[in-house]
């Protein structure tokens, strides 16, 4: 399966090592998940990163090489009512090259948490894990 992280995803992952979000780049190779993001996504990363614990510095370089960094994707041929314009690249790209988009800001992505994009499922890493398991899929 093909997820695709938001910064705030990544930004977690680096720097709470017992949080959902890690837990994701941990469960992502015995599950087959292809962990995704942009150019557009990393850069919102090294803008933040230095916000975080100085731990969070030192672990960066051990998730980074665990991204796949897809081509970013700023229009879509679809209608698309979806207000933020700063995060529209990050749900275009994902929409356009994963199943999933997870996601820690429910303040800009929580109207497409409830309803999705299109085929794209929006959520939260710990929502994600919860349903993995409950359907049996998570190893």
């Amino acid at each position: 399966m093909r997820i695709f992280l938001d910064a705030s995803v990544v930004l977690a992952a680096c720097g709470r090592p017992a949080g959902g979000s890690r837990a994701i780049f941990d469960f992502a190779p015995r599950n087959g998940w292809r962990l995704l993001t942009s150019r557009y996504v990393l850069n919102e990363v090294a803008r933040n990163l230095t916000k975080l614990p100085s731990p969070a510095l030192t672990v960066w370089p051990t998730l980074s090489p665990r991204l796949t960094v897809t081509r970013d994707v700023w229009t879509m041929d679809r209608p698309a009512v979806f207000e933020p314009a700063k995060d529209r690249p990050v749900l275009f790209t994902s929409a356009a090259w994963a199943k999933v988009l997870l996601t820690l800001d429910t303040g800009d992505f929580g109207g497409v948490m409830e309803t999705g994009f299109y085929h794209l499922s929006v959520m939260r890493p710990g929502p994600f894990l919860e349903r993995e398991r409950a359907a049996g899929r998570l190893k």
